[in-house]
């Protein structure tokens, strides 16, 4: 297993109208994907190009929803998790797992299209980890 490459840095907010015009406006962001909702994980998801990246805007479609948890404890927003790139899930995964890590649930398909599971933070210095398979036909420089 080696550590891949960061991929997007997950960010909860109340109101994805509102934090779409503060990347625009406030952060001067140039180019800001068309939101959609991901009813599988309970989120309506933006995400913001970076020069090296992207930030994944995060809103709850409802109040089951895991980010409707941390809002309730951190109401402003915030940072959530950060997600990084594996050429292999289910081997990534396995990594994981042998080193007594606790992986939240079973490789499941997350907003850019690919496997991806989450790594309790824990076992990760504190941080909500996302491993996402890196989409095939991705050009990484």
């Amino acid at each position: 297993m080696k550590l891949g490459r960061l991929n997007h840095v997950g960010v909860a907010t109340p109101s994805l109208d509102k934090a779409i015009a503060f990347w625009r406006e406030t952060m001067g962001a140039e180019v800001i994907r068309e939101p959609f909702d991901l009813p599988a994980q309970g989120v309506r998801v933006c995400f913001v190009d970076t020069p090296n990246g992207q930030v994944e805007l995060l809103e709850p479609l409802g109040e089951d929803s895991p980010i409707a948890g941390f809002l309730a404890k951190n109401p402003l927003g915030g940072q959530h998790h950060l997600c990084f790139e594996v050429p292999e899930i289910h081997a990534a995964k396995a990594w994981f797992e042998g080193q007594g890590c606790r992986v939240l649930g079973e490789p499941r398909i997350g907003a850019h299209g690919t496997p991806v599971f989450f790594v309790h933070p824990k076992d990760m210095g504190g941080v909500l980890t996302e491993i996402m398979e890196t989409p095939k036909g991705a050009h990484r420089g």
